[in-house]
């Protein structure tokens, strides 16, 4: 004898509860649900409108983490520097990205702090209104950017959108963003590049002794890497490379000397 229709009737049985109290007519079983969040606090609709908002921020802060800070720059010099050295997959993407977010939070820490204190807690302490707090919240990201961007960049942005500003700090947050981040990937190209030429040598030594040798067969990439490894330690290249990035950012206030 099969069992399968009895098992196929208990997701019914369990609804059988929540029927009975939809259908029992008892006004005690009535629910009601009152949204009372003040005098001031506006419609609902309004209300959800805002959660919906701020969910939409929580969902695209990582991508406003690339886009506003020195992220976009780390990333790109460590993932050049793993392709220079020519070993795949090592160190993991995870420790580099980790890496460069924590250097991140290292050189954005001034910025985060001020826009902490300027938009963020005075909202909390309901000092200022929303509007406010963004605007205070906005600015010390701003100043960072305008600090790197280049005028080249920015009025690329600003000229596509018809935008006529008189001095760059007025220029809109929409034209600032994508030029700071081709400004970011411009220079972190130009790093990657000066670390890219001494592990091109390494190859091209190794080339030419497996050449003149006659071992054709033999890639040179495979002989290459353990020379890369032994001069990136023997020249101290993680404190190079990071010292390289932080130095990069060394005339933002609060940050290096």
């Amino acid at each position: 004898m099969s069992f399968a229709p009895r098992h196929a009737l208990l997701p019914l049985l369990a609804l059988l509860p929540l029927l009975g109290v939809l259908l029992l007519p008892d006004p005690a079983w009535a629910q009601s649900l009152n949204l009372d969040l003040g005098p001031d606090s506006g419609s609902t609709t309004a209300r959800l409108f805002q959660l919906v908002a701020l969910l939409t921020v929580l969902s695209v802060a990582p991508g406003l983490l690339i886009m506003v800070t020195s992220f976009t720059r780390i990333a790109v010099v460590l993932s050049i520097l793993r392709q220079a050295l020519g070993t795949q997959t090592t160190p993991p993407n995870m420790v580099l990205i980790s890496l460069a977010m924590f250097m991140t939070f290292f050189i954005m820490a001034p910025t985060f702090q001020q826009a902490w204190d300027d938009g963020v807690a005075p909202l909390i302490r309901e000092d200022i209104t929303e509007e406010q707090a963004f605007e205070r919240t906005v600015e010390p990201f701003r100043a960072f950017m305008l600090h790197h961007v280049r005028p080249k960049d920015l009025e690329l942005f600003a000229k596509f959108r018809g935008e006529k500003a008189e001095t760059v700090e007025q220029v809109s947050t929409w034209s600032l963003v994508p030029a700071f981040m081709i400004s970011e990937l411009r220079r972190a190209f130009e790093i990657g590049f000066l670390i890219y030429l001494p592990f091109i040598v390494i190859d091209m030594v190794i080339a030419s002794v497996l050449m003149s040798m006659g071992m054709m067969m033999l890639p040179p990439m495979m002989l290459a890497m353990p020379f890369k490894l032994i001069f990136f330690v023997l020249v101290d290249g993680w404190y190079l490379v990071v010292g390289s990035l932080l130095s990069s950012y060394s005339t933002v206030p609060g940050v290096g000397g």
